[in-house]
């Protein structure tokens, strides 16, 4: 709540919450048209992206995958650039509807490549999520470049929360029912995670429950990418925070999760707003530097327990 409030009322515009009463006519349009819609699309974000790499974590029956080391953003933004080359000026649907479509064709490619990895280390499996991803990221600055598109792509690179305003956030609302989906499906991926065998045992539909849940993870990634840019290592610390501290129980876990990515997020864009102020700090710089670092750590970490 108090970080909520915050982001509400810092800013380069003077907007006090004790002169919440007296504010003028021109900063009353600044807060219901800049500062609201971003820290509703910040805080829907963070609840998103959370929740999508938990998803992922559980599938994918390793803690050091989310959709930054799965390629499920770079596809996005693969979707991206070809709905721009087909559609030219393209409208935010047909965006929307491509981003998702190669976001759930790239999620759907790293998991065939996991599946085929004989080495199933978990350190190893993320490396390879992020080699496959660089190799999509490669492709998209290529016909980029070839098409005269690479400055406006690199808009979907980096996030940045500055950009968001009344009309252009809406869709993230999307990421509500999404996350309601997730809770209900809880039990089914805990079980789908334990293997397609004992999943199948148990009567559950294997297929149909991992296509549900990477269905989700790719309509957060997209909707993420499109609204704010990427986020990157966001799905993968904010599960394994806590999950330090609550265990692997992924209903009770989802909550959870969802609050914490959104309480993150909330304080990397407060700090990036702050640190060089009245200057800002794109969103995707705070949370690129903090969560790869986090990364990094996870990884020594991981290292550490499978040789001990």
């Amino acid at each position: 709540m108090i970080l909520t409030v915050a982001s509400l009322f810092v800013g380069v515009s003077d907007i006090r919450l004790t002169g919440l009463f007296q504010l003028s006519e021109d900063q009353w349009m600044v807060l219901l048209t800049s500062r609201v819609p971003r820290t509703v699309s910040i805080i829907l974000a963070g609840v998103g992206m959370g929740v999508a790499g938990l998803i992922m974590q559980q599938l994918s029956r390793n803690k050091f995958v989310s959709p930054t080391t799965a390629g499920t953003d770079d596809s996005a933004r693969l979707g991206v650039l070809v709905a721009m080359i087909l559609f030219g000026s393209a409208s935010m649907m047909q965006k929307m509807v491509l981003a998702l479509v190669f976001a759930l064709i790239g999620t759907y490619l790293f998991m065939a490549i996991l599946d085929r990895v004989k080495l199933k280390d978990a350190v190893f499996i993320p490396l390879v999520g992020l080699m496959f991803g660089n190799i999509v990221s490669s492709i998209t600055t290529f016909f980029a470049y070839r098409y005269d598109l690479l400055q406006a792509v690199t808009t979907w690179l980096q996030g940045n929360f500055a950009l968001v305003i009344k009309g252009r956030y809406e869709l993230l609302y999307l990421a509500v029912p999404a996350v309601a989906a997730a809770y209900v499906y809880a039990n089914r991926f805990t079980i789908a995670g334990l293997g397609e065998d004992f999943a199948t045992n148990l009567g559950v539909n294997y297929r149909r429950v991992v296509n549900v849940g990477l269905a989700l993870v790719a309509l957060v990634s997209a909707l993420v990418m499109l609204t704010v840019g990427m986020l990157p290592f966001l799905g993968l610390i904010i599960p394994n925070l806590v999950s330090i501290f609550q265990g692997d129980h992924l209903r009770r876990n989802l909550p959870l999760t969802a609050l914490v990515g959104a309480v993150f997020l909330l304080a990397c864009d407060i700090v990036g707003r702050l640190i060089i102020f009245p200057y800002e700090v794109p969103i995707g710089l705070t949370v690129g530097v903090i969560g790869s670092a986090m990364f990094l750590y996870l990884l020594w970490k991981g290292q550490r327990t499978s040789e001990a």
